[in-house]
């Protein structure tokens, strides 16, 4: 006899902001529907709106956005306004459920005050904003710092980090881009960087960066602990924006003998001189004879990509994830799970 299935907890309706439509129109075809028809308008002025063109009430609505970029020239504030409108339009159209997808979780990276005072704590900000617009749930992708989730209010909204570590992992083993050591480039990720080790039955080492953090994007001198001479490397990140910190790290991993070298992040920003520095280590590797790679996951959209940059597709996961929800069953299951 077979098991009956799980009731959904309410209709699913899917829309996006319009700089993440691309990945929710890939994500909506994963789960076999269409996005509900929405409209977003900036104003002469600067202000925006967002309107839904469909009856939403009381549905599982899912709101994706993509709070950083190369799809349009609106700024991460910009495009994080935008995603409030929308979820108060869901909450004022009477959405039962409310998610917002928003991959790339913005302000993450100032989720504390580094040993000075007169700041703020964005990614809590940003929680309470969220919060008071309408949302039950957001749902990121590997957050920077796991501690973001107690910022959020547990009786009025929570965060869904997903992780892809294994997901990742059998990725760049189909793609031969795995590595004989992995490398953190901080301390700060080396748990994670554990993780991509443990799956890959590979050692484990790490690099020590030295910031100053009253200078954004700044890496002075990465210090490497542990032993890379004579191996391939997989130096695994969670953010890349400018590069500075993978060309501090590259070149520490080659002063100390390591062979070929692959990078893999999950959110590739590659702003300013990012890709320029990239490619400056892709012609440096070409005339020294090894191998340079860099893997990003599809959460930033970039197009026309050089032949050393790979692109590690999560849409299909993220469907897979929101019909759990949905269903109320297992995210962490879908996580662990590999593909055949």
């Amino acid at each position: 006899m077979s098991r009956p299935k799980k009731n959904p907890r309410a209709p699913v309706a899917l829309m996006s902001c319009e700089s993440g439509r691309r990945f929710a129109e890939v994500v909506a075809g994963h789960m076999g529907t269409k996005l509900v028809p929405s409209e977003e308008t900036w104003f002469a002025c600067g202000e925006g709106k967002f309107e839904i063109g469909a009856n939403v009430r009381g549905h599982d609505v899912y709101i994706f956005q993509s709070a950083a970029g190369p799809q349009d020239d609106h700024s991460v504030y910009d495009r994080f306004i935008m995603l409030l409108h929308a979820i108060e339009a869901a909450a004022l159209s009477d959405a039962q459920y409310i998610t917002a997808v928003v991959p790339y979780y913005p302000g993450a990276r100032q989720d504390k005050r580094k040993g000075r005072t007169r700041e703020g704590i964005s990614a809590g900000l940003f929680a309470r904003l969220m919060q008071s617009a309408g949302v039950d749930r957001v749902m990121t992708v590997e957050i920077h710092n796991d501690s973001i989730a107690g910022m959020f209010t547990p009786s009025m909204a929570h965060l869904e980090n997903v992780f892809l570590t294994r997901q990742l992992v059998s990725w760049l083993k189909d793609q031969n881009l795995r590595g004989d050591v992995v490398v953190s480039p901080d301390v700060g990720y080396l748990e994670r960087a554990r993780a991509y080790a443990e799956e890959l039955s590979a050692d484990l080492a790490a690099l020590s960066k030295e910031r100053d953090y009253s200078q954004p994007n700044q890496v002075f001198r990465s210090t490497l602990i542990g032993e890379v001479k004579g191996r391939d490397v997989l130096l695994v990140d969670d953010i890349v924006d400018t590069a500075g910190s993978v060309v501090s790290a590259v070149d520490e991993l080659k002063k100390q003998g390591a062979n070929n070298i692959n990078v893999a992040c999950v959110h590739p920003l590659m702003n300013g001189p990012a890709w320029e520095r990239m490619a400056e280590i892709s012609v440096r590797a070409e005339k020294e004879g090894w191998r340079f790679n860099m893997v990003g996951t599809s959460v930033i959209d970039h197009q026309e990509t050089p032949d050393w940059y790979h692109i590690f597709p999560i849409e299909s996961l993220i469907a897979e994830i929101l019909e759990k929800i949905n269903l109320r069953g297992s995210v962490t299951g879908v996580q662990n799970a590999l593909k055949g």
